[in-house]
């Protein structure tokens, strides 16, 4: 395994739409996941890159990646939303486990967005939640598909990263970290970067 503090941000793009490639090839490697693995993580973390992830089932960042354990930062929240506590998170990696890439993954089908679009009373935890999605809806075009508002939520929530973050904008701003907002395809398993 290449050290994350060696991998440019290209080779981690590079590495991310490879394992999607094989992912949506049904040609996973399934390396890195054994105890020889577990074993070598004991004494830290270097993820390649953070990926702030709709907590949706259906999406499973390290198998849509083929990665293996310790590769990927994975920050799971309902509609990928960049609240404070996974901001929080992205700051800990960002600042302390070396990662070069941000990813904001939004989905195809997303429940949350889908919530949001909806309106209506969700009780007062979900409404908190769903009003971080707000701001999409906001831009995009009135009657757009939900799709549309779930990719216009993901660039949203990767600039909202930096807005809300000194740690993530000033890596960001000094070239350590690219965030990137991109979409899974549920139907195929294709992960678009935005």
């Amino acid at each position: 395994m290449q050290k994350t503090r060696r991998m440019t941000i290209d080779n981690v793009i590079e590495r991310l739409k490879d394992g999607n490639e094989r992912f949506v090839a049904d040609k996973l490697d399934g390396k890195l996941q054994d105890s020889a693995r577990r074993d070598s993580l004991t004494a830290g973390q270097e993820p390649y890159a953070i990926i702030l992830s709709c907590a949706d089932s259906r999406v499973v960042p390290e198998l849509a990646f083929d990665t293996g354990l310790g590769e990927l930062f994975v920050v799971r929240v309902a509609g990928n939303v960049a609240n404070s506590s996974s901001i929080a998170s992205i700051e800990y990696a960002v600042a302390h486990c070396g990662s070069k890439v941000v990813v904001v993954l939004g989905h195809q089908s997303c429940g949350a967005v889908t919530a949001a679009v909806s309106g209506g009373d969700n009780g007062y935890n979900l409404n908190h939640l769903l009003s971080h999605i707000t701001p999409a809806i906001g831009a995009s075009p009135e009657g757009a598909p939900v799709n549309d508002v779930v990719k216009v939520n993901a660039k949203l929530n990767a600039e909202e990263l930096k807005t809300r973050s000194k740690i993530i904008r000033d890596a960001a701003n000094s070239g350590s970290i690219q965030i990137v907002p991109a979409y899974y395809n549920l139907d195929s398993g294709r992960v678009d970067f935005l």
